[in-house]
């Protein structure tokens, strides 16, 4: 039994957040019946996107609805509101957050308390200041724009089919990836995979025409998955007539025009940035001590260094890696430690409520898998080293079985057996993320100016 009543606020519904509040709803199951605990969800989105699948959604293998878990029917015994913490004062023990009511209410953020607290809000993409990168650039981070990167590549292929000027044709069909991680390599992968596919269904647009370009300022791509079999990545990324520039860089995107580092120059209306990420800032309005790169300083229990009644995980926080041969090492921010930190930090906040013990995280680091597309991938995992269809397979089944819940499982499940026996969808949709530009349109309103000259596009 819990010694005193306890309200845990959980900051964040991603893979840290959702698991957490997860696996606390179900070891105090009798405590949230009597009333003695509460646990309440702050989260910009009602759901937690599962992003290894982001890649397979942009290219058609699995529906959008079924990448996010919504997190209402899994934390039934939660209290979810949907909105966004943007400072936290922990000696007050109060999130200031605003919601979705909060510009219509016209009263500002209001204030949350808590007894204990779990920072979870995961991270953003790390955007450099390169010119028209602001303007032209796609990120890969979120479901809403992995699927509206999908209907941009579908519609330039119709805009280079359409056109009779053959300097839009070259832009329209040249797509620059920035970032060789897992985010960069199997987005590329996948929908340059899907495009060929595509073009059989375009009487004049040929995958030879198409170019695929993959920038990485370091000297390889998916360091995850180890050098050899980075080197392999780069092998068959080029096998595929994808340009993979290493040690390069994005100077600037202005004027639809990418050019590198190396002095190359490609016009292109596709810039898809994914190179790296960085703590999201509302860390940077706590109270709560951060090491040099933003993450919060966390012990071996997962509690904020310094503090009490303070935790964090995953992205947000610099946890020490007690299997490293090397100290001071830390846990890499990734989705594997995430899930296992998740199960640990609910469990200490338990031990703390209960007066028991707390546990240690521990967890060597046992390896990665990535897609390159249809049948294709790389694995280095347990220490052997995968390629090819096998390492495809892997890919598969490992992320079916980490995807949470049996509905979500069965569903991705039935898709993929549906991909199998069916051709891919090769259908843009950007209209869905212009809804009222044609009821605009016909009621005599003026159409929204974004895309410019084009109210129904992605792009």
């Amino acid at each position: 039994m819990v010694k005193e009543r306890a309200r845990i606020l959980v900051v964040g519904g991603g893979y840290v957040g959702m698991y957490t509040a997860l696996r606390l709803q179900r070891r105090l199951k009798r405590e949230l019946d009597r009333g003695d605990a509460e646990i309440t969800v702050v989260t910009p989105d009602p759901y937690m996107t599962y992003q290894p699948f982001l890649p397979e959604a942009a290219a058609g293998a699995i529906s959008p609805r079924h990448v996010v878990v919504p997190l209402r029917r899994v934390l039934d015994r939660c209290r979810v509101l949907i909105g966004e913490a943007t400072a936290v004062d922990h000696a007050k023990r109060t999130v200031t957050l605003t919601t979705l009511a909060t510009e219509e209410e016209g009263t500002g953020g209001q204030q949350l308390p808590y007894d204990h607290l779990v920072l979870a809000p995961g991270s953003v993409s790390r955007a450099l200041p390169v010119p028209g990168l602001a303007d032209h650039g796609i990120g890969f981070k979120t479901v809403e724009e992995a699927i509206g990167l999908r209907n941009h590549v579908i519609e330039q292929m119709d805009i280079a089919s359409s056109t009779r000027d053959p300097a839009i044709r070259d832009a329209a069909l040249t797509f620059v990836f920035v970032g060789g991680g897992f985010a960069g390599v199997e987005a590329l992968g996948e929908l340059e995979d899907m495009a060929r596919y595509a073009a059989r269904y375009y009487h004049n647009v040929r995958p030879e025409d198409m170019k695929w370009i993959l920038v990485e300022a370091s000297d390889r791509i998916l360091p995850e998955v180890g050098e050899e079999m980075g080197r392999y990545t780069v092998t068959e990324l080029r096998r595929r007539n994808i340009d993979v520039r290493l040690r390069t860089r994005l100077e600037s995107c202005a004027d639809r025009v990418a050019v590198l580092s190396d002095g190359a120059r490609f016009p292109t209306r596709t810039v898809v940035w994914t190179a790296g990420v960085k703590p999201h800032p509302v860390l940077a309005a706590t109270d709560l001590p951060r090491n040099d790169r933003g993450r919060l300083r966390c012990t071996q229990q997962l509690s904020v260094e310094g503090t009490t009644h303070a935790w964090a995980a995953g992205d947000a926080a610099a946890v020490p890696d007690v299997t490293a041969a090397e100290p001071g090492r830390e846990c890499a921010p990734n989705a594997q430690h995430a899930l296992r930190q998740a199960r640990v930090l609910a469990d200490n906040i338990v031990h703390t409520l209960r007066g028991e013990p707390l546990e240690t995280y521990e967890h060597a680091y046992a390896g990665s898998v990535a897609s390159l597309g249809l049948h294709k991938g790389v694995a280095h995992v347990y220490g052997r080293k995968l390629k090819g269809y096998p390492a495809w397979f892997m890919h598969r089944a490992y992320h079916l079985s980490r995807v949470p819940t049996f509905n979500r499982k069965a569903r991705v499940l039935a898709e993929w057996t549906l991909a199998g026996l069916f051709k891919r969808e090769i259908v843009s949709l950007g209209s869905l993320e212009h809804p009222r530009a044609e009821f605009e349109l016909a009621a005599g309103g003026k159409p929204s100016q974004d895309p410019p000259g084009n109210p129904k596009g992605s792009s």
